[in-house]
């Protein structure tokens, strides 16, 4: 569904994405995890047209979108939520979804309301204003502003950071219910056992460079990457989750 081919991006004169090569198969929870500045949110903004290619390819459907206008490559299906969320403060929860899903032709009111009932908490406050909402719910409505586009695919970036475990667990339920619905996902996150409990591939980013890919099955047969390219903690983490 969506490949990536040998992306190259800069800021200025930072050489960012070295050659990135990345596949998300229809119906996968594909994850991309790495330290801190390894290029993950580089990666996905590269995928949505923010920032520009240098060489190499994005091929979303089977045709390529590098180079694309951002509203050109979400029209095609592709929906992305930012660490920042940025939904609407002073606009109610349901007009929030309402105006993601009229921004698109492959969405409509009924899309909306599903979108809306991903997260039964955001149910009970659909007249509340996005700003009055805690950062938990405002994650939670930032996706499911996103899946009310109708999205084939949607990329979320660190969407678990800084919330209290009950809302780390709506999130997850959230991202395994788009699946079940049939969208596939590209998930960034630093929270490595959420990975793990989600993600059916997983593609380590280290220098801008995708070090390894493979199953989860693969990834916990090969603990010295995750020490080498996440760090020590990580690799516990992988120990005690496959325990």
């Amino acid at each position: 569904m969506l490949a990536l081919s040998g992306v190259h991006a800069h800021y200025g004169s930072a050489h960012v994405l070295h050659g990135v090569d990345l596949e998300v198969q229809s119906g996968q929870i594909a994850c991309l995890v790495g330290r801190n500045g390894a290029g993950k949110s580089t990666t996905l903004k590269a995928i949505m047209g923010i920032v520009p290619l240098s060489d190499g390819s994005v091929t979303f459907r089977g045709e390529r979108i590098d180079g694309r206008a951002t509203h050109v490559i979400a029209a095609r299906g592709l929906a992305w939520v930012p660490e920042d969320r940025r939904v609407f403060g002073s606009l109610s929860v349901a007009e929030n979804i309402r105006v993601a899903a009229q921004a698109t032709r492959r969405s409509n009111a009924g899309h909306a309301r599903l979108a809306l009932e991903f997260f039964p908490a955001l149910l009970e406050r659909s007249r509340h204003p996005a700003a009055h909402l805690s950062g938990g719910q405002q994650q939670m409505l930032a996706i499911a502003r996103a899946l009310a586009s109708n999205p084939d695919l949607i990329m979320l970036d660190e969407p678990t950071e800084g919330l209290a475990p009950s809302m780390v667990n709506s999130i997850r339920a959230g991202i395994l219910e788009s699946r079940a619905r049939g969208v596939s996902v590209l998930l960034v996150e630093q929270n490595f056992r959420l990975a793990l409990s989600v993600g059916d591939v997983f593609f380590v980013l280290s220098r801008g460079t995708v070090v390894f890919r493979g199953t989860r099955d693969e990834l916990q047969a090969a603990p010295e990457i995750i020490s080498e390219h996440l760090g020590i903690g990580r690799a516990k983490e992988l120990s005690q989750w496959h325990e």
